[in-house]
Formats: structure tokens, sequence, C-alpha cells
């Protein structure tokens, strides 16, 4: 079962890339973002891919620029998530054949990301919308766009934010924090599909 959380392993580097993205699957988490503003971000991305094996969607956050989705897409990075709503990345994206998850806030920007072609949104940032911000967008949003709270959100929030119309989360510093080790990512790992699968959570 594929569950609604995207790791967000900002600041990896790709010595750890494989063994994290390794500790993750196993965990039951198989979405894997590495963002841009990381150390090597498409090193640590070729070599997640190679490791996954189709096992995993693995791909890019921070994307900004049509140019760096050609490169991803040449990678093979199944997709792309961006903190803002670009037209031109999205509709990279969407020609490259990849999943397309642009940052969005208010009404506005999340209607622009729709008619631009996104395939979900990333409520950015989560915390500062609140589960009543989303509660009021999804009244007006389509019923079937997937909808990811990203910064701020964790294990302990997911019941209220799933009940308030949230399709997923989008997990970083809870997850993952520069240096970390598979053993020291792998509870937290395990407490976040634990907390997804709970009934109601």
């Amino acid at each position: 079962m594929s569950r609604g959380i995207i790791a967000i392993l900002r600041g990896i580097t790709p010595d750890m890339a494989v063994e994290i993205c390794e500790t993750l699957i196993a965990a039951g988490i198989d979405r894997i973002e590495v963002p841009l503003n990381s150390p090597d971000p498409y090193d640590s991305i070729a070599r997640m891919l190679a490791a996954a094996d189709g096992r995993a969607v693995v791909g890019a956050g921070t994307v900004l620029e049509p140019d760096q989705v050609a490169r991803l897409a040449d990678l093979g990075a199944g997709m792309i998530v961006s903190p803002d709503c670009n037209p031109r990345v999205i509709a990279a994206t969407n020609s490259a054949g990849m999943l397309s998850y642009p940052g969005a806030f208010t009404a506005t920007e999340c209607f622009a990301a729709i008619r631009a072609g996104a395939d979900g949104l990333k409520l950015f940032p989560a915390s500062k919308l609140g589960a009543d911000g989303l509660a009021a967008l999804v009244a007006v949003l389509p019923p079937d766009l997937p909808l990811f709270a990203v910064g701020g959100v964790g294990a302990g929030d997911f019941a209220q934010w799933r009940q308030a119309g949230a399709s997923g989360f989008g997990i970083g510093s809870a997850l993952y924090r520069p240096g970390d080790t598979a053993a020291e990512v792998a509870p937290r790992a395990a407490a976040l599909v634990a907390a997804w699968d709970r009934p109601g959570g």
C-alpha cells in the first residue's frame, strides 16, 4: 500500500542516499524527495533511483526552473515538487511525464496550479494555513485533487489534517536531518507509517 507520505531529505549527501532510501522503503515510505539545494542532489537522486528499481517514486524538491526539470527527466525521476507555482516548471514536468506538485497557499495559487496542469498541490507552509484553512480550500477545490500538507505537520497531526481534507504529507526535519544515519531515521519512519495506518490517522 502506498501511503501519502513524502520523505523530504533536505541536505542528504550521495554517500548516504542509498542507505536512507532503502530504510524508508523498508519502513513503508515509497515517495522520496531530494531538494535541489542539497549537496550534489542529482547524484543522490540517480543513486536512489538505481537502488529503488521501481519500488519507490523518487524525485526532487525545490525545483524552480524548467532546465532543472529536464535534467531530472534524463535521470528518470518520477516527481517534481516546488515551493512555488511556476507554470513553466509545471508544463515541463507534464511534458516529461513526471508528477507535478507545485507549492500553493491561497485559493488563487491553487487554481493557477490546477489550470497549469498540476497533478496535486504542496500546501506550504501548512502550519501557517492550519487545518481549518485547508478545510476552507477543500470546499472549493476539485474533490479528487491530491493535497499534501508540508511544513510544520507531524505524525501527531495526521488525523486532524486528514479529516480536514489532506491527502498526504511532506515530512522533512521530523524524519531526516543532515548527517542522520539510517539507524536514526528508521524509528522515525516507522512512527510516521504507524500514525498513517492508525484508524482515524
